[in-house]
């Protein structure tokens, strides 16, 4: 029997397609919210959306730096970051959000993930943020502006990082911003645990499903 077909997309063979992944997608996700397993978030060739309504990070160390990655057609690209480290973070009420085009079927999928909105804080360890845009109101105690980043204390610069050892940097005992909407390359923590995590595919326009 021939799939059904709706607006030129036949939706059984999309779901043959898509099931596994998501399937897979979801397996990873339970394992990140019983805190069984490092968690590294990077796109090839996309940046993601992250709101928050408050993150609490500790012993927070910020310098510049270049994500590496590949683009849509498989080619090497580089953008320049600013990568936000903290030991170990409290975040509340977190959405995450992903678009990736599907130009055959004209039209977009979109990945929300959604984690710390029922009373429990997800919590963080070893915290890194390839930050590309920011905006929060933020507060920083013991803050230590112009500092070299080979100088920094606690967590330091991420291995693996291209950045300038002796290059302008910040550190601070602790950061805490709230209202935070972020767009990044990358996130790498050394465990990730959400609670209360729910993971979505939606498809269709990305402006109704993004997290801002």
């Amino acid at each position: 029997m021939e799939s059904q077909v709706r607006g030129g997309t036949r939706w059984k063979r999309f779901a043959v397609v898509m099931v596994p992944s998501v399937a897979a997608t979801a397996a990873i996700g339970v394992a990140l919210a019983q805190g069984a397993l490092a968690a590294s978030f990077s796109v090839s060739g996309q940046s993601f959306k992250v709101r928050a309504d408050k993150l609490v990070g500790h012993d927070f160390v910020q310098y510049g730096g270049v994500a590496e990655g590949t683009d849509l057609e498989g080619n090497k690209a580089v953008h320049p970051v600013a990568v936000s480290g903290f030991k170990s973070a409290e975040i509340t009420n977190m959405c995450q959000s992903v678009v990736t085009p599907l130009p055959l079927l004209n039209t977009s999928v979109t990945l929300v993930l959604n984690a710390g909105n029922k009373g429990t804080d997800i919590e963080a360890q070893n915290l890194y943020l390839d930050v590309e845009s920011l905006d929060a109101d933020a507060v920083f105690e013991n803050i230590d502006i112009g500092v070299a980043a080979g100088q920094n204390k606690s967590p330091g610069i991420q291995k693996g990082t291209k950045a300038n050892p002796f290059g302008f940097a910040q550190q601070a005992e602790t950061a805490t911003l709230t209202g935070v909407e972020q767009t990044a390359w990358a996130t790498t923590a050394g465990t990730f645990k959400l609670p209360d995590l729910s993971l979505r595919l939606k498809v269709g326009d990305p402006k109704k499903y993004e997290c801002y």
